[in-house]
């Protein structure tokens, strides 16, 4: 199991990124990135601390640790912006908080996530048929999540994603301990949501480019 969207302390996480990883690590992840809440406000306090803090704890509980973002409520119009200054700061990992029916993301955020080139657009929503198929242009991997709220959209995403030819990850967007779920569960989720297994196999090794490994 690849995790690419967790959340510590440094956002509205419940944990700090050892304890994090070391839960995944038990769980059986390979990998895992951390990617706090941000905007222009506070990328320059998130990113870095993650960035000093990844390669250690990959040493010391034996799973990837990347560094990275959600870039969350940003204004469409400072997306670019936000991207390039997140990977000027060292994140590898760029996820843009997507369209989610559960709370009020500006419009047009999923098209200017797109176009600015983030690598995940996290809990997309009801994403139309013309950023479905920008995604499969650039490449850009669309969320199934097992969040509750913004899981119920997933059937959306993965019929959408089937149509265009977008490429899929699965990830909690965990920010407790209980939202790190077991492999098996997180399977589960994903043909719930109307994956078959070689389109959840795809999607772990969609992770796998992205983190790295």
């Amino acid at each position: 199991m690849i995790d690419l969207h967790t959340h510590t302390l440094f956002s509205d996480g419940e944990l700090i990124p050892a304890e994090l990883s070391r839960r995944a690590a038990v769980l059986g992840y390979r990998a895992i990135a951390m990617t706090d809440h941000g905007d222009l406000s506070n990328l320059d306090l998130i990113i870095p601390r993650l960035v000093r803090v990844a390669d250690d704890l990959s040493a010391q509980w034996g799973l990837k640790v990347v560094p990275g973002i959600e870039l969350t409520h940003v204004p469409p119009a400072q997306f670019a912006e936000a991207t390039a200054e997140a990977r000027k700061l060292g994140a590898l990992i760029v996820n843009a908080h997507g369209e989610t029916i559960v709370e009020p993301v500006a419009a047009g955020t999923n098209r200017a996530a797109l176009d600015a080139g983030v690598d995940i657009l996290s809990h997309p929503g009801l994403i139309s048929a013309e950023d479905t198929a920008l995604a499969a242009k650039k490449g850009i991997c669309l969320e199934i999540t097992t969040r509750k709220g913004h899981s119920l959209t997933n059937g959306h995403v993965v019929q959408m994603a089937r149509q265009y030819g977008a490429r899929l990850v699965v990830n909690n967007d965990a920010h407790a301990p209980g939202d790190l779920l077991k492999p098996e569960l997180v399977r589960q989720v994903a043909l719930g949501a109307g994956m078959t297994e070689d389109e959840i196999a795809q999607a772990m090794t969609n992770s796998e480019k992205l983190a790295g490994i």
